[in-house]
Formats: structure tokens, sequence, C-alpha cells
């Protein structure tokens, strides 16, 4: 049985929801690509498939191709948490709005592990006639 859908956190332009995500993408937008990456356990250096090749131009604003790893995470990350949306709006956020994406799925993350139920391993109790 499928659980519901939920709604991201947050908007992909909420970034006073977190400043200190949103100032860490302002200033190192790489580092905080390769954080999202390693947060999602993927390899860190993912995003450098953004960066060095053509799909660099969307974080200039000239999208000429979809930036293939930031892409990936967002909809891998849609899926496991069961995040309403579709394949188009995620190529319209990485491709229009690169570095807003990034620091999108940095609060989501950081969300959802913060509200992550928490794991019970349960064993079953000895029976004394065991022993």
């Amino acid at each position: 049985m499928a659980l519901p859908l939920t709604n991201w956190n947050s908007g992909l332009f909420d970034c006073c929801d977190d400043k200190k995500s949103c100032c860490y993408g302002f200033w190192c937008c790489p580092c905080l690509a390769c954080t999202v990456a390693g947060k999602f356990g993927e390899n860190r250096c993912l995003p450098l498939c953004d960066i060095f090749s053509p799909a660099i131009t969307a974080a200039c604003g000239l999208p000429l191709c979809v930036p293939p790893a930031v892409l990936a995470l967002r909809v891998g990350i849609r899926h496991r948490y069961g995040i309403k949306g579709s394949l188009c709006k995620d190529i319209a956020s990485s491709c229009f709005c690169m570095w807003c994406s990034w620091c999108h799925m940095h609060r989501e993350l950081k969300y959802r592990k913060k509200h992550a139920p928490a794991v019970v391993n349960m064993q079953p109790a000895s029976h004394p006639a065991a022993k």
C-alpha cells in the first residue's frame, strides 16, 4: 500500500526559512551541491558533472542542457520521501533555478533528518526456560 504523497517542506525560493543553508549556498554553491549529494548517500563529487560540463551554463541563466546531477538528486529526493511533483517541474527548477534547487534540496534533507521517525530495534524477550 503506497503512502500518500507529501509536499516539499519549503518552497523553491524560501531561502529565508533557513538562512544558514542559503548563505552557505550563496558563498560556495559547489560546496553546498557536494554536501547535498553526500547527505543523500551519493558520491560527493557527483555535482562536478554539472559544474564541468555544458550544464554549467544553466547556473549562469542560460540552460543549454539539463544539469544531470541536480536533476537526478531532485528526482531521487522526491521519490525517496514521497514528495509531490513531476519530472517536468524538476527539469524546470534544475535548468532555470539551479542554485535555488540545491538550496531547496539541502533544506529538505535537513528537515527530513530532523523529523525522521525513531527506529526501534526490539528483540523478543528471552524465555527463562531457554537458558
